[in-house]
């Protein structure tokens, strides 16, 4: 018993010091905390891989009451989303190649005329296939929508229609990946991973490197303002950001064979906007910060929603609206549409300006933090 009691009295110190440290140092309390928390939060209700009200646009040759039928079936099913009914394929093939829309739902002329008289016409489903998993449910149940669709309009002489064989043909077009092969979807998203991941952590110990060797106060020393210094700690990295993107770029398509179909001026312009942002907010985690392990901790904490909300690993439009407004202000979300948009659908720098200025909005807003946080003294 006498060399039991100062055991545990030595353990108990210990135990007494560490709690105080974990009290002093709160942010590593709160993301012990706060991530699994969030984990709880994105998995249990933000993550969908059954995504429904797909944006759709129509284009109907032959408006009347087939036409109303299939397109109230088609919201009513949830999975289809009308946003646009245009006058001509090429129309809605713009508005499909910038991500306005999932779908083109076209209906040919004569195709109440055709299906009454049994000749079976087709209806042709243009799907946005860049992300196969996001397409595929909806894809599955277009036919049995427009069978059911039908069926309450086909009565009479012509009930006989509404069953088998369906009274229309369904032709499903792929676009931009018809084989549905997932590494055209997979590689050109881990682009703007590996930039997120590794920019963002290179800026992040920036200013809490120079305090913790000591250095600060040579910088602190010299004559140079907060815009200076950013820009000077930036700098650097952007070469070695697009050293990354020379080396995935070139695995993309030697390695993995991922079509390059767009403007290399349009890519080149989003990527340097992507990483000034990713470099800028690394370098605002490095003004908050007091430690280099706090840096690591924030920008963890800040990778993780990323990853899972941007539509790099769940098909972003499946997600409860709260979810798509925080991976909205979320640079990758924007870059991820722009580097897809660009290598499989061929676009352009106008049909990437809806997703560039968003990421140059969050660039503006966090240089503009971490020039008021920029500290002029040690204090």
């Amino acid at each position: 018993m006498t060399r039991i009691g100062p055991f545990w009295r030595r353990t108990a110190a210990i135990l007494i010091k560490e709690l105080i440290q974990l009290k002093r140092d709160r942010l590593t309390f709160a993301m012990m905390i706060g991530i699994p928390i969030m984990q709880l939060i994105l998995f249990g209700f933000a993550i969908n891989t059954d995504p429904k009200h797909l944006p759709t646009a129509l284009v109907i040759a032959d408006e009347g009451p087939f036409a109303r039928s299939i397109s109230a079936a088609m919201t009513n099913s949830d999975y289809f989303d009308i946003r646009d009914t245009v006058a001509s394929e090429a129309e809605a093939r713009r508005l499909i190649a910038r991500g306005e829309v999932s779908f083109i739902v076209s209906l040919p002329p004569d195709f109440r005329r055709d299906t009454i008289r049994g000749l079976r016409p087709e209806i042709l489903l243009q799907a946005d296939a860049t992300d196969p998993a996001a397409a595929s449910n909806a894809v599955g149940a277009f036919g049995q929508i427009v069978q059911n669709a039908l069926r309450d309009d086909l009565k009479g002489p012509s009930s006989a229609l509404a069953y088998q064989p369906p009274p229309v043909d369904v032709v499903l077009h792929r676009l931009y990946n018809p084989e549905g092969i997932t590494r055209y979807n997979i590689v050109p998203g881990l682009l703007g991973v590996i930039l997120t991941m590794t920019l963002t952590l290179m800026t992040a110990i920036s200013l809490t490197r120079e305090v913790e060797r000591g250095t600060m106060e040579n910088l602190l020393a010299m004559p140079v303002g907060p815009l200076q210094v950013m820009v000077g700690k930036i700098t650097p990295y952007i070469g070695i950001g697009f050293i990354q993107v020379a080396i995935i770029l070139g695995a993309a398509k030697f390695v993995f064979g991922v079509p390059m179909l767009g403007s290399l001026t349009a890519l080149f312009v989003g990527l340097v906007v992507f990483i000034a942002t990713n470099l800028t907010l690394g370098y605002t985690f490095s003004t908050i910060a007091k430690s280099q392990m706090q840096a690591m901790q924030m920008t963890f904490f800040f990778f993780l929603p990323s990853i899972l909300l941007s539509g790099f690993m769940f098909p972003f439009r499946g997600m409860p609206e709260w979810a798509q407004w925080i991976g909205t202000a979320l640079p990758l979300t924007h870059f991820l549409r722009i580097v897809r948009g660009v290598l499989l659908k061929g676009n352009t720098l106008p049909d990437i300006a809806a997703s560039l200025w968003p990421i140059v909005a969050i660039l503006a807003i966090v240089a503009t933090v971490a020039l008021l946080r920029y500290r002029r003294t040690l204090d």
